[in-house]
Parts: structure tokens; sequence; C-alpha cells
């Protein structure tokens, strides 16, 4: 007896876990040298005390032992003992009559546990930092190879570069803004080949150029059979054809209006139902869209749906005209004239006074204009070096005593309506006369009827 006694004591202390066993009233009556190597509290500070009085002192947090007692069953918690952090698991020992006559506590030190968890955690956030870091620098290294060849040397262009890489990142609708001519779809092009959805293709359709009658069959596709002339066997429609991608809906303020309504069910349920169908299709694309004209005063005239604008207007970015961005004039021109030579094995300069001359120039056709024109300069005139006096149009005098007087908007519409006048006169028509511009032939129109020219 005495020697199996000596084996329970010799087993009792080698434990690396601390024991500690109270008896039915919770007074400590044993404890092993691993519980106060792990908690710092010495074997005389437990034994013959009660749990309680060890509680009041703030020598352990909270009594597992209590927890047994009055759950009769074995429970584990986190205690913290002389402020150290431990895993105590108390179990019940049962008497002949079955009533809980001693608690056994076993503790386990959590706090290296805890260090290393610390650490671990640490070493993640560190290790997310480096690749949202790496992430990006990607995207700037990106996007600045995605930019060669995009002029923005003023700093409203370097600020509308700057919205395009924050959209590029999330799904969200854009709508592009500005006159004919800024670039709309050159920055379409940069948000879907600096997205998520590079891989997937880019859809351009513009809602002009399409009869309204085959604008819905365009762009949400038709079954078999749906009209006089379908093809028969029916046609995925241009939101089908860019799954996975981005569409780009330009001049989005000609699109008619019953269909205003199927884009914003689009756009709201993303699902299309082709024409003459009546199964939804599910579709995964992201859309851009563009117009010259003010959306708002269209929904005021009830000519657009104010809830579709809403819905395509979550991300706004507004294009500058060139002649608010004339930093960007010099190096456009020297970009589309380098761009001819290439084209065309040609070596032409611009005369140093060109540019200044340029810059006075309003351009209403904006970019667009500038390179047919360029393009044109290029290969038309004889000498090397292009002049002034080689360009078709001249700046308007301006009296110095009625400037003051006049509103950049009446100074802009003057310039407007002397370029179109001689345009036309020379060209005639329309149709040429907005090709030479750079802008549509509706856009040109709208321009002349705003004029009031004859």
């Amino acid at each position: 007896m005495v020697k199996l006694q000596t084996l329970f004591t010799s087993i009792f202390q080698s434990s690396y876990d601390g024991i500690y066993v109270a008896d039915a009233n919770g007074n400590g009556v044993m404890v092993n040298e691993a519980y106060t190597r792990i908690t710092g509290v010495q074997k005389e500070e437990l034994i013959g005390r009660n749990l309680q009085e060890l509680e009041r002192e703030g020598i352990i947090s909270e009594s597992v032992s209590f927890k047994v007692l009055k759950s009769k069953k074995p429970m584990t918690i986190v205690q913290t003992v002389r402020g150290k952090e431990v895993l105590a698991t108390g179990s019940p020992v049962y008497n002949e009559q079955g009533e809980i006559e001693y608690i056994v506590t076993n503790i386990r030190d959590i706090s290296e546990l805890n260090r290393l968890k610390l650490e671990l955690q640490q070493s993640k956030a560190l290790t997310q930092k480096f690749i949202n870091e790496i992430k990006e620098f990607k995207m700037k290294e990106k996007m600045q190879l995605l930019l060669d060849g995009v002029i923005a040397h003023s700093k409203e262009m370097i600020q509308v570069l700057h919205l395009v890489q924050k959209v590029a990142r999330v799904d969200s609708t854009v709508l592009l803004l500005g006159e004919s001519g800024v670039g709309k779809e050159v920055i379409a092009k940069l948000i879907h080949r600096a997205s998520n959805r590079a891989q997937g293709p880019l859809i351009k359709v513009n809602c002009a150029a399409i009869p309204q009658h085959l604008l819905e069959s365009e762009l949400f596709g038709y079954e078999k059979g749906a009209f006089t002339g379908a093809d028969s066997r029916g046609k995925p429609g241009l939101f089908e054809q860019a799954e996975g991608g981005t569409i780009f809906l330009d001049e989005i303020g000609d699109m008619p209006l019953d269909l205003q309504a199927k884009l914003l069910r689009v756009l709201q349920e993303l699902e299309i139902t082709r024409v003459g169908g009546r199964k939804s299709v599910k579709v995964n694309v992201r859309v851009l869209s563009a117009t010259h004209q003010s959306l708002e005063a269209m929904v005021e005239r009830g000519t657009f749906r104010q809830d579709l604008y809403y819905r395509l207007n979550i991300i706004p970015i507004k294009i500058p005209p060139l002649r608010e961005r004339k930093d960007d004039i010099m190096p456009l021109a020297c970009f589309f004239l380098n761009k001819m030579n290439e084209k065309y094995g040609l070596d032409k300069r611009f005369h140093p006074d060109v540019f200044p001359f340029m810059e006075q120039y309003a351009w209403p056709g904006n970019i667009r204009e500038m390179e047919n024109l360029i393009e044109r300069l290029s290969i038309t005139v004889d000498q090397r070096e292009i002049k002034i006096s080689d360009f078709p149009f001249t700046l308007p005098k301006i009296d110095e005593s009625n400037t003051k007087k006049t509103t950049l908007k009446e100074l802009l519409e003057h310039v407007e309506r002397n370029m179109i006048e001689q345009n036309l006169a020379e060209h005639k028509t329309t149709r040429k006369t907005a090709k030479v511009l750079g802008i549509s032939q509706s856009s040109l129109v709208k321009k002349i009827q705003k004029l009031g020219i004859k």
C-alpha cells in the first residue's frame, strides 16, 4: 500500500501539466510542482484554502471547480492565474454514494500558444499587406503599359486617368460624359483592359448607328421565327456575346424609351430575354455607357428614364473637351503627326508657330477632328514643314473692346459657327463636313440647328 502511494505521488509530481485537487467544499487538497511552475502560485497559497478566497484575492480569475460542482460534469475554461492564461479542465471524482468528493483540475499554459497565434496573425497580416502592395504595383505597372499612346499631360486628363485606374478594379456601371470626339471609346477600352475582365470580350455598340427597330434584337438576340427575315436558327445578342467581359453602349442617349426599360431590367436582374423568346438568360457582363448629351436634361424632358439614368450614373467620368486641356494639344498633335509619318512613310514636322495657333482654336470636333486634320495635312502639304497657312481654317478675329462683354459660351459658339459655315461651303453636304470635322453627322446636324446656320 505504501509502495502504491509512493508510485501515485511520483506520477502526480512528474506530470508536465499542472494538477490541483479540491474537495467538495472547494478547499485545496493537493497541488503538484508543475502547477507552481506554470502559474507561479506556491503550494502554501493553495493547500487548505478555499477557492472563493483565491478568487477574491485575484489569484485566480474564476474557479473551474465550482463550475464542475454546479454542473456535475467535466468543464473546460480559459482561466487567468496570476496574470497568466491557462487552459483549465476540471473533472469530478465520485464516492460510493455517487456524490462528488473531489474535483481534479488539470491546467496547461496557453500563453505561448497565444503568443504563437498572435505572431501567426501578425505574419498573415504582413503577408496580406505585401500581397496588396504587389497587386497595387502590378496594377500601376499594367496601367502604365495600357496608357502608352494615351496623351495626358494636362491635370484634367491626369485626374480622369486616376479615376479610370480606380473604377477598373470594380464591376460598377460607368457613364462616360463628354462632347463628340473627346475619346470616350478610348477611355472605355482602358477600363476594360485594366479590369479583371480583360481576358473577356469588349463589345462596342453605337446606339445611334443601329436603326431603332433593330437595336433590341441586336442587343438581346432573337429566337427562330421571331420576325420576318430572322435567321431560322435564332441569334444570340451582343449581351450574350459579351459574356465574361464588357459591353460598351455608346450614344446611350439615342436609345428609345421602350428599350430603356428593358436595359434597366438587364442591369437590375443580370438577365436578358431574346426577342420572340420567353426564357430568361443569365448574363455576366459589365456595362459601360457613354453620351455627348445631357441625360439630366433628357430626364427633365421625359426622353430618358430617370431610374435608368441613376443606374448608369453610379460612377460618372467627365472627359473634358480639347479646348479645356490646352496642355495636351501640342503632345497630341506631335503624336498624330508621328503616327501619320510612320503610316505613310513621311517625314513631316510642324513649324513652331503652329502650336500656339492650334491652342487658340476651339476644336469643336475635339481629338477626332485633330487626328483627321493632321492626316489630311500630312498628305496634302507638299513641303516638309506644315505651316499655319496650310490649315483649312483661320481663327476668328475678336473685337478686343467687346471681349469683356462676351461670355465663353458665346465665344465658342462663334468659333463653331465660323468653322461649320466654312466647311459646309467647301464640302456642300453634312456627311462630308462631319467627316472633316471629326464628328458624327447627327452631332453636326444638331449643332447646325442649335446655331441657326442656314
